[in-house]
């Protein structure tokens, strides 16, 4: 390759390089939400919640399996066990109660073999497994929690940076009018038609504007941070944020404000699974009174050697041979009486199943009031915006007005640095009306279980 093509090529590569890194830094709305949803720490934590759930049902549901066991012992008796017997029982001369302490066994033990056991039936067990599969169901529905709560922070985050940035669009506009006056004010100045307060007065007008420029700029900042906080995006790293603010018509619409599906909500559907597990509960500790039943068997080998040769084997030596050791059982158990302690834990699980009931009254009637609360506030943020817009179209109208008076000299500079300020009054309360609006929508919509869908 020629030192041209390297050179073109390097090139190509380096414009792909920047712009894929443009890419990945410029994000709309759903990027936002959809990256914040990958990155998130605090979502990912919920996520992976879920998957401790799953294990640990996974977990729960193993003990019905068949437990299978291998073992492998090897005993060194320094000292071989004594038994007290009866010498007469051996020697009839001697006295019946005459004892002697003999030692039985040989220096050295070995065994080996498998065991298994399998539940055949326990309550405990059965209700467990349920359990278990409702708490993978709440640990789901507390992720879903998880995102519409993420969803409704950077939905905020992202409109705060969108507003402040026409904010800003707006005070250069207005910088650019005001200089212009200012300048004017300036010739009319020089050629004796104003005073120079005047001009002083228009100076400290534009001084203002200046600085509530730098104020918004930095909020902009402040903002994006915040922005790349809540989607998990590194605070250094530049963000482009290419949605516009749009308001739709749909936003500016009343709400109804009635009755709406409590299932939609999380916190309710949270309630709900509790209610389920509290259930179960009592179901489990009534059922309790029921055996347990498990079945287990082993196979083993044993050997039993003078010497420490226990891997040799000779089967016409009786020594150096394993013998075999099995055995099957059944094991039963039955509380016949425990001091009445599991009548008490029924009584106590039936009262904290009552008191979950109560919740879930309480979070019907709270998720009434806060859907009606925020209902009223968007439907009220959409008057608010109303207003503020007919405020800012007569502010520019008045400035406009007294620019005309001014330049004709039938006007005064106190009329147009007042209405330069009701300018800035009208506007900042106008975007501040954009920002309580869409928040009001966000968080109607999440008061209705509406904002995922």
């Amino acid at each position: 390759m020629t030192p041209k093509k390297i050179i073109i090529s390097t090139l190509i590569l380096m414009c792909g390089f920047a712009k894929a890194q443009q890419q990945n830094s410029s994000f709309s709305l759903q990027q936002a939400i959809d990256y914040s949803i990958k990155n998130s720490p605090n979502y990912l934590n919920a996520n992976e919640d879920v998957k401790l759930a799953v294990y640990k049902k996974n977990e729960v549901a193993g003990l019905g399996l068949p437990q299978i066991n291998s073992s492998f012992d090897f005993k060194d008796y320094f000292n071989i066990p004594v038994s007290i017997v009866d010498a007469s029982a051996f020697n009839p001369s001697i006295p019946k109660g005459t004892y002697n302490a003999l030692s039985f066994g040989l220096k050295y033990n070995a065994t080996a073999g498998f065991s298994a056991s399998q539940l055949l039936f326990s309550a405990d067990y059965l209700f467990g497994v349920k359990a278990a599969k409702e708490y993978v169901a709440l640990s789901k529905i507390s992720a879903q929690r998880s995102k519409t709560d993420l969803i409704a922070q950077v939905s905020k985050a992202y409109y705060n940076v969108l507003i402040n940035k026409e904010r800003l669009k707006l005070i250069d506009a207005n910088i650019i009018k005001l200089n212009k006056s200012l300048f004017d004010l300036k010739a009319y100045n020089k050629q004796g038609l104003v005073e120079l307060i005047d001009v002083e007065r228009l100076e400290v007008t534009s001084n203002n504007l200046a600085t509530e420029k730098e104020k918004v700029t930095q909020l902009i900042g402040v903002g994006e941070s915040l922005l790349k906080f809540q989607i998990g995006y590194k605070i250094n790293e530049p963000i482009v944020l290419t949605d516009s603010l749009n308001l739709t018509e749909d936003l500016k619409q009343d709400v109804t404000i009635n009755s709406f599906d409590f299932s939609k909500r999380e916190d309710y559907q949270l309630i709900k699974a509790q209610q389920s597990l509290l259930n179960m509960d009592v179901k489990r500790l009534k059922w309790g009174y029921l055996p347990t039943l498990v079945a287990y068997g082993s196979y083993q080998y044993n050997t039993i050697r003078p010497v420490a040769n226990i891997f040799e084997t000779d089967k016409n030596n009786a020594v150096k041979k394993w013998y075999p050791i099995s055995l099957i059982g059944l094991t039963a158990n039955l509380t016949i009486f425990d001091g009445l302690q599991r009548n008490y834990k029924i009584q106590q699980a039936k009262v904290n199943l009552q008191k979950n009931v109560n919740n879930l009254k309480t979070i019907e009637l709270a998720a009434q009031l806060e859907s009606s609360i925020a209902g009223i506030t968007f439907n009220n943020a959409i008057k608010t915006l109303k207003n503020n817009e007919r405020n800012m179209t007569l502010a520019k109208h008045i400035y406009e007005v007294s620019q005309k008076k001014l330049e004709q000299g039938i006007g005064s500079n106190l009329e147009i640095v007042n209405a330069q300020t009701s300018i800035r009054e009208a506007e900042i309360n106008y975007f501040n009306a954009i920002y309580e609006l869409i928040i009001a929508k966000i968080d109607y919509q999440k008061a209705t279980g509406t904002l995922v869908k």
